[in-house]
């Protein structure tokens, strides 16, 4: 397979099963060894130099509880232990996918985020090999990168957090940038641009860069002069390109055929099961569904609505069997967005559970 986009997440260094999915290699298990958190530095000790270099050499040996309290640095045996903690998992499970769902079926997740963010990029990596669709893979990149929402000459704008950050500290210009920033150098800033159809192909000349931002407006509002509005549909709406990557997120690591729509609200009397894609717009849910209005600053964090449906009821629990499930997107009190997609595997209303 090749790494084609993203290719940060190692695709390339991974092979499908019969299933479709992702069984770990030997090289894969390598590339996490070249992470920051495991890379060698030059205070890295004659211990953690050996078992560096054994890992390499074999990434699925024993390691021996003496070899990492040998190692002097703290931190490393963490990080090595967090390592091997997340390999010995994977080989249990067999594939990226099992190993996802089964820590979260767990119900206790020993693993750091980062980790759990990289499991996810590889998935997502896999169920969107065969789209060609800026929008939609833009779009994928929300479920295992956190994101920073902003209005923008009325856009709803999603950025990639760490990319905007990074902007923020250097310019886009690395540690030289990051100098003149310190020193107040008046330097340019780098621009990230709108995700269009006139920018699109960029898309994949930007590669792992996460250069792009999206727009999750669900309608454009044309002025037409003398104080007349008119309301389209937008038909490259960065909501329609999300629903499409959860479409495919359900069915891959569930096997179920759903149908996401973006709604602007809940007009529902008969309304039935929801679940947040996130921590605030779960919250924010529950209270709506139990009756309780929300102030206005928080229902302000309410991104988009989205409308959920089984392509076959016979697959729902039996007492909600033909009813929408409302799914909610929400950023957090500082303007932040970060989706849990393992939400969709633990709180659908199936009828046999994952």
């Amino acid at each position: 397979m090749n790494d084609g986009f993203w290719p940060d997440c190692g695709f390339g260094e991974l092979r499908r099963d019969d299933r479709g999915w992702l069984m770990p290699t030997d090289d894969w298990l390598r590339r996490w060894l070249a992470r920051p958190e495991l890379a060698l530095v030059e205070e890295s000790c004659r211990a953690e130099k050996a078992l560096h270099r054994a890992l390499h050499e074999m990434p699925s040996r024993a390691v021996a509880e003496r070899e990492l309290a040998a190692l002097k640095d703290g931190d490393a045996r963490d990080n090595y232990r967090l390592f091997l903690r997340l390999r010995d998992a994977l080989r249990a499970a067999g594939t990226v996918e099992a190993c996802y769902v089964g820590l979260f079926q767990a119900g206790t997740i020993d693993l750091p985020p980062l980790f759990i963010d990289l499991l996810a990029m590889a998935i997502v990596r896999n169920l969107l090999d065969d789209c060609d669709d800026a929008f939609v893979l833009r779009a994928g990149e929300m479920l295992f990168r956190p994101q920073r929402i902003s209005t923008q000459d009325g856009q709803l704008l999603a950025g990639d957090q760490h990319t905007l950050d990074l902007l923020a500290q250097t310019g886009g210009y690395g540690e030289l940038g990051r100098l003149l920033v310190q020193a107040q150098a008046g330097l340019p800033t780098a621009q990230m641009q709108v995700l269009a159809e006139d920018n699109a192909a960029g898309y994949w000349q930007a590669g792992d860069r996460f250069m792009h931002l999206l727009d999750l407006r669900h309608e454009v509002t044309q002025d037409l002069g003398h104080g007349l509005q008119f309301k389209l549909a937008r038909t490259r709406s960065g909501l329609k390109a999300l629903a499409r990557v959860l479409e495919r997120w359900v069915q891959h690591l569930l096997g179920v055929a759903v149908r996401i729509q973006p709604e602007p609200k809940i007009d529902d009397a008969q309304w039935r099961w929801h679940l947040g894609l996130d921590a605030t717009s779960s919250a924010l849910l529950n209270d709506l569904y139990e009756g309780r209005e929300p102030p206005p600053e928080r229902l302000r964090r309410l991104i988009s609505l989205f409308r959920l449906d089984f392509d076959d009821p016979a697959e729902m629990r039996v007492d909600v069997a033909g009813k929408p499930v409302y799914l909610g997107l929400a950023m957090n009190e500082v303007g932040l967005l970060r989706i849990k997609p393992q939400n969709l595997l633990l709180n659908l209303p199936l009828a046999t559970p994952c």
